[in-house]
């Protein structure tokens, strides 16, 4: 069997909610959903959807390169948004991330996040070491 290894964040509520931010078990990877705030648990980028979506997949690369893989080994993001009338704005930052990685992707609304001025939330699944093949298109 695998090992489990969870990575934190220090953030608020991974203890009260009794989760991690990733965990590692072989070679995947999984990356909670991830809101854009600072290490204080407070947000950024408050009114400004890209700029949280960027905020947040600067959060996960940091914890995916904790794990021992990337952002070049992402295989499936989930987007969860509160308005989905600024996809192109969200999407514009997965493209900035990803636009050569392509990995299968949900946008989704929902009513809302966990704090007001959060307008996404982003999860990731990556295989350690997967990269990008040759031939992909």
């Amino acid at each position: 069997m695998a090992e489990r290894v969870r990575f934190g964040s220090r953030g608020p509520w991974e203890d009260r909610v009794g989760y991690s931010r990733a965990v590692r078990v072989g070679d995947s990877v999984f990356v909670a959903g991830t809101t854009a705030v600072d290490d204080d648990g407070k947000p950024v980028g408050v009114g400004d959807a890209y700029a949280q979506a960027v905020a947040i997949l600067k959060r996960i690369e940091a914890v995916l390169v904790r794990a021992g893989s990337g952002m070049r080994d992402v295989v499936r993001t989930r987007m969860f948004v509160t308005d989905i009338g600024r996809w192109e704005e969200i999407g514009r930052a997965h493209a900035e991330f990803f636009r050569d990685v392509r990995p299968v992707s949900t946008m989704v609304e929902v009513s809302r996040l966990i704090a007001p001025e959060m307008l996404v939330e982003i999860e990731v699944e990556a295989r350690v070491g997967s990269g990008l093949a040759a031939g992909n298109d």
